[in-house]
């Protein structure tokens, strides 16, 4: 079976418009922060070769690898976030009068956290790469920085949508509460960091 992400931009849009519940929200957030983790790169390798940056060369090829990582790990979890639907999509579908229906759906709303919760994590990483990208890459592409940090801002705000709608029917759930709470503290900490990001580089093409 062919894979979401080996399909033309033109086919996953439709599947992401056609009434089907994959690809969806968490789908569509790994590969908006592949995007922008892949401008990352792209900024990176601009940057790579050019005299002006001989002195921080090596620290670009670094960057460059880890953008690389990240963005492959994203495209996968778009894989990932499809396949997770199905177990919940499972649970949602047991009887209401089984005594078992609410111990499997809080099991399968967990699951269907984790992928979300990695989308977040990559997420913060390629945030943190865009804003040493913002320091050391070439200032051809300085624009491209910031359309990666609000990619992945994107990207990080609707990976955590995807998140609590798992949780919020798991309330007095301990192991929930541990999830909102690692989303929760993503969310305050790295949003203001990809602002910043998209603001210093608004303030240098305008000025």
């Amino acid at each position: 079976m062919e894979k979401l992400t080996e399909k033309s931009c033109i086919e996953f849009v439709e599947l992401l418009a056609a009434a089907a519940p994959v690809p969806g929200g968490g789908g569509a957030a790994a590969l908006i922060g592949a995007l922008g983790t892949a401008l990352c790169s792209m900024t990176g390798n601009f940057t790579v070769g050019k005299k002006k940056y001989t002195a921080v060369e090596n620290n670009i090829k670094m960057m460059i690898k880890r953008c690389e990582e990240l963005y492959k790990r994203e495209l996968t979890l778009v894989e990932e976030d499809a396949a997770a639907f199905e177990p919940l999509s499972k649970a949602y579908a047991v009887p209401k009068d089984d005594p078992h229906r609410e111990d499997i759906l809080e099991e399968a709303s967990l699951r269907a956290c984790s992928t979300p919760l990695e989308i977040m994590h990559c997420c913060c990483k390629a945030i943190e790469i865009l804003e040493e990208m913002l320091i050391k890459g070439s200032r051809m592409l300085i624009s491209d920085v910031g359309c990666g940090a609000i990619l992945c801002k994107a990207a990080l705000e609707s990976a955590a949508l995807n998140v609590f709608i798992n949780t919020k029917n798991l309330k007095g759930n301990k192991q929930a509460e541990i999830v909102e709470k690692e989303a929760d503290s993503m969310l305050e900490v790295y949003c203001f960091r990809a602002s910043c990001i998209a603001e210093k580089v608004m303030r240098n093409v305008r000025n």
